[in-house]
């Protein structure tokens, strides 16, 4: 037998030294022998080349996704984790999250390996360390797991905060007691603004602590904005939380439903008083109802959700919908019906989840799937449950006005070979029949109809159906009753035989005839019968010995003799009791006085509900909504709360409140592509404000306004910011015209001035930008004294204002952004200003500068098509109307390179051509100063040590003779401002990461001899090794 493999391995033409796939040693015979299994695999894992251990991780990966067991390989595996090839290494970590929770003890031995893997440049590696390491399930290794968790929450890669986002509930679940510390990280990773970590840290969340809300405040109108971005799986979750957070933070929008419901539906019969009451009545009503206005976060969620009814995604669709019909108005949840009928056109399991959904929703809001009326109609291909599905949708949506068309599709489904199907079919004519009264007769007499079918299944369903719509109107159809008798002999199903026996016990003094002869029947075949059957014979015997003993009192003692020795003791104590009851003898009790009213007492005719009437107490698409009953882990959907909670603590502080356009900043009143003033008030004080900057620079040309706008910015005001330049005031002022219609004389008068300005000489443009600057500094004094006169004595924004003002304009250097040549005359500069950006300040600010070489006017300057790495952010300037002949132009864009050196790509378009352009910044623009004490300084670097700090040895160039220029070189390589210390060897600097803030601490020791040592402290590794080489390299010049 175990040459079997090698046989079918020639056959096929395969050779021992390269096995195919499809027949390789690995996945070998059933029988064969395990002590060789694999040997071949070990042997390449062994050797010395990548190119054999790559083959073989790749064949190891592969059996692994054909469900083999690899397991034994573990040893042979886990040795080639510090393999410096790292397509192996990525493949030797997939292979160990596979197998680290099997293999624990063995993993322990290599988690130094992993701990390293946690410091590797290539982010896939160091995602895959933190993924393996969080498979170890030891609770020895709990601090490691919780370190590494903490680590990966800062790194500048995505996809590594995702990994660390993923591994939070792992370890929560290995360790309950590290929840607070768990719960820091979250809230971390929720102020993340990338959409690719956005999805993985809310799971998270709902995992470890679902009902910390207060951490979802200030992250909501984020959450909400970031959420069409987000990959399909992050969307579901995010939308389910997102229900369960409004449901507690918004009002009910429907809570005036019922009042009006109440008003509008008058007694058809009212008397004259009763309507005199009423109006009476109805101010009082009115005065209780308070008009409903929607909070603007809750309108936030419902606009920004409503575009994902267009998903591919199933599951994205079906959270929409259900957090439309859980949380929108009654007038706008039917534009999900459109969507779930979609989705009805997917596989079988998708269309019955759907269809369970659209079923409970189709019993409150019938409405919104009528006019989707023949998309519920039943194929002859679709499966069982599908078929009674659509079923419960028709009969949900049956009315008077559709109930013709729905009978006749009924009719038609009675025909089938499904027997199940065909049940359900007149089930769901009896519904009909007991909902709208007018079909009732029509329904009762189809049915009786089917008695005479051949089929005994149509027949005996038929018949308990009608047993129920019988007791609605007993004595108007003793005819059925009459013919329902005759079939007792040919009916075999027991339920339908009790049902007719049940009737005619039940309605006995309509048939006093039929009745006796039944029983006479039924006490033959007595022994033979099912015990349902035998039940109802019991209880026809009872109530015809109260109504007519003289016919049948033998009949009944005879029929409880034989079931006095049943074998079913249920049988056996109901004729005791029946006996004691009905036959009255001297030991009897006072019950058998009251025997006929017991019996024949009258009975409520039972009401025929959907199953799915009390489901959506349930959160729509969840397990246990279709389950109809509470799966483990299930979140409950809270109420609506009586009064509304404070909306304030969604908002998100913001420095300057700047109207710019096409990003979105906090506020749910902005539409996503553009953001506008927070409110009218504020618009109505900035044009207010307009005319006093606007006079002051009045006479400015296109250069001067926009250094002006740079000061301006660089000074710290709102209010200057927003108005002072061009780009940031008229620009964005005039692109929103079209919205805010308050403005539009104004804003025709501002381009009517701005394009006179544009046509003034060069040479005016440059004094005057000499003179911009001179009141620039004029300006930010006397910011400065109105902070003094205030009393508001803020030494770091009074520095931060004098270290704008003088930095240093020579050190900027200028890079080229677009010949003259390629731009067929346009050429384009551009430099990093090292001025905050002041509409967004984890934007880095970068002035570009515009010439026209030409002998034509260029116009339309702006940009297009940002193509940007995730979760890089670019905030356009404002549109250049015309750029005249001869002339320059200078604009400020901000770019948020989110800590990296990756280039953002853009087009240049002009009003004929358009031109591809990056911008790249060196790792030093990334930072911006941080002003720290002597103690603050040596305070942080201790807290940045270990693998946080790096320490190089140099020697200083022939030029770095002494401290001044040592600084000078150093804060031009990178944006850093300088600390005081105490040592005359020692240079200190401080900055901080533009993006995250994160802190980066330099620090030149001089020594003896021309020699040097560089230490630079930084959080974020990657950022450290990159602004050490380039320090380096400027010192050593």
């Amino acid at each position: 037998v175990s040459a079997a493999p090698s046989a079918f391995s020639d056959e096929k033409g395969g050779s021992a030294s390269e096995p195919e796939y499809g027949h390789d040693p690995a996945s070998g015979g059933i029988f064969s022998s395990d002590y060789k299994r694999h040997d071949d695999l070990k042997e390449m894992l062994d050797s010395n080349k990548d190119s054999l251990k790559l083959e073989a991780m790749k064949r190891i990966v592969a059996m692994i996704a054909r469900g083999k067991n690899a397991s034994d390989l573990f040893p042979a595996v886990v040795k080639n984790v510090a393999c410096k090839n790292i397509e192996v290494k990525k493949l030797v970590y997939v292979y160990l999250v596979r197998y680290a929770e099997e293999q624990q003890d063995l993993a322990l031995l290599s988690i130094s390996t992993f701990q390293r893997g946690l410091k590797d440049p290539n982010q896939l590696i160091r995602a895959s360390a933190l993924r393996v390491l969080s498979s170890i399930r030891v609770t020895i290794i709990v601090p490691i797991m919780m370190l590494a968790i903490k680590e990966a929450a800062s790194d500048m890669s995505p996809y590594v905060r995702k990994t660390a986002a993923h591994a939070i509930p792992k370890l929560h679940s290995l360790d309950p007691e590290q929840k607070d510390q768990l719960i820091e990280v979250i809230e971390k990773l929720l102020a993340d603004k990338t959409t690719l970590v956005a999805g993985s840290v809310v799971m998270a969340f709902e995992e470890v602590c679902p009902d910390r809300i207060d951490l979802i405040h200030k992250n909501y109108r984020k959450l909400c904005n970031l959420l069409i971005d987000v990959e399909e799986w992050g969307q579901v979750v995010i939308i389910n939380m997102l229900t369960r957070y409004a449901r507690t933070q918004f009002l009910n929008p429907n809570i005036n439903e019922s009042l009006l419901e109440e008003n509008s539906e008058k007694a058809f019969y009212a008397s004259d008083d009763e309507e005199e009451e009423d109006k009476k009545a109805e101010p009082a009503t009115l005065a209780k109802r308070k008009p409903y206005v929607m909070d603007p976060d809750h309108r936030l969620l419902l606009r920004n959700t409503k575009p994902l009814l267009q998903s591919r995604n199933a599951a994205v669709v079906m959270a929409v919908a259900q957090l439309y019909f859980h949380l929108a108005p009654k007038a706008e949840v039917g534009i999900i019906a459109k969507a779930l009928v979609r989705l009805m056109r997917s596989h079988s399991e998708v269309q019955y989840v759907v269809l369970q959904n659209v079923a409970t929703m189709s019993i409150k809001r019938r409405g919104m799937f009528e006019p989707y009326l023949k998309s519920f109609y039943i194929r002859s291909t679709d499966p069982t449950q599908i078929k009674v599905l659509k079923l419960e949708v028709l009969t949900n949506l049956a009315n008077e006005t559709n109930i013709s068309t729905i009978l006749r599709e009924f009719q038609t489904y009675i025909k089938s070979m499904d027997k199940d199907f065909v049940a359900a079919s007149i089930q769901a004519i009896g519904r009909c029949a007991t909902n709208i009264g007018e079909v009732r007769d029509t329904c009762l007499n189809g049915l009786v109809q089917l008695l005479s079918n051949r089929d005994e299944l149509v027949v005996a369903e038929s018949v308990v159906v009608i047993k129920k719509l019988l007791q609605m109107q007993p004595e108007q159809h003793s005819d059925i009753i009459k013919h329902m008798a005759k079939l007792i002999d040919n009916i075999q199903v027991p339920m339908a035989r009790a049902s007719i026996l049940w009737l005619i016990g039940e309605y006995c003094e309509h048939v006093p005839k039929i009745a006796p002869d039944v029983l006479r029947k039924m006490a033959k075949s007595f022994t033979n019968e099912e015990d349902i059957v035998k039940l109802q014979i019991i209880n026809l015997a009872a109530k015809l010995y109260l109504t007519n003993s003289k016919q049948s009192k033998l009949l009944t003692q005879y029929v409880l003799n034989l079931a006095k020795y049943d074998q079913n003791y249920d049988i056996r104590d109901r004729a005791r009791f029946i006996r004691q009851l009905i036959v009255p003898t001297d030991k009897s009790g006072a019950l058998s006085k009251y025997a006929k009213k017991l019996f024949l007492a009258l009975k409520p005719a039972p009401v025929l509900e959907s199953p799915f009437k009390d489901r959506d107490h349930f959160q729509l698409g969840s397990l246990s909504h279709l389950l109809n009953a509470k799966a483990a882990g299930y979140q409950e959907l809270p109420n609506w709360p009586e009064s509304a909670p404070d909306p304030s603590v969604r908002n998100v502080e913001v420095k300057d409140s700047v109207c710019a356009e096409r990003t979105v900043l906090t506020g749910p009143e902005e539409v996503p592509t553009r953001v506008k003033c927070s409110s009218r008030k504020d618009r109505k004080e900035k044009k207010v404000e307009k005319p006093f900057y606007s006079d002051s620079e009045g006479e400015s040309g296109p250069t001067e306004s926009a250094d002006s706008g740079n000061c301006e910015s660089d000074s710290g005001s709102g209010s200057a910011s927003a108005s002072g330049s061009d780009e940031s005031g008229s620009g964005s002022e005039s692109e929103e015209s079209g919205e805010e219609t308050e403005s539009d004389e104004e804003e025709e008068d501002e381009e009517e001035e701005k394009k006179k300005r544009k046509k003034l000489d060069k040479t005016k443009a440059k004094k005057q930008a000499e003179e911009s600057a001179e009141r620039c500094t004029i300006h930010t004094i006397h910011q400065i004294s109105c902070i003094i006169n205030f009393d508001q004595f803020d030494m770091n924004k009074i520095t931060s204002v004098f270290s704008q003002t003088l930095a240093p304009s020579g050190s900027i250097k200028m890079y080229e952004l677009l010949h003259r040549i390629k731009g067929e005359g346009l050429a384009v500069e551009y430099c990093f200003s090292r001025q905050p950006f002041s509409p967004e300040p984890n934007m880095v600010a970068v002035q570009i500068q515009f010439t026209n070489n030409t002998n034509s006017e260029t116009k339309n300057l702006h940009i297009e098509d940002p193509r940007l790495q995730s979760g890089m952010r670019i905030r356009e300037f404002a549109e250049i109307d015309v750029l005249a002949a001869g002339e320059s132009v200078t604009v400020v864009m901000g770019i948020d390179f989110c800590d990296s050196t990756q280039a953002a790509n853009f087009q240049l378009c002009t009003h004929t051509r358009k031109f591809f352009v990056s911008i790249q910044p060196p790792v030093g623009e990334l930072m911006t100063p941080a002003f720290l004490t002597e103690n603050d300084f040596k305070k942080e670097q201790g807290k940045l040590m270990g693998m946080n700090e790096i320490l190089e040895k140099l020697t200083l160039g022939e030029k770095c003779v002494n401290e001044h220029v040592i600084v000078e070189r150093v804060t031009a390589t990178a944006n850093l401002s300088r600390v005081p210390c105490g040592s005359d060897k020692e240079c200190r600097f401080a900055g901080k990461t533009v993006s995250s803030g994160c802190l980066v601490l330099v620090t030149v020791t001089t020594k003896e001899g021309g020699g040097a040592q560089l230490t630079v402290n930084c959080e974020k590794m990657l950022i450290g090794t990159m602004l050490v080489k380039d320090i380096l390299q400027a010192l050593s010049q």
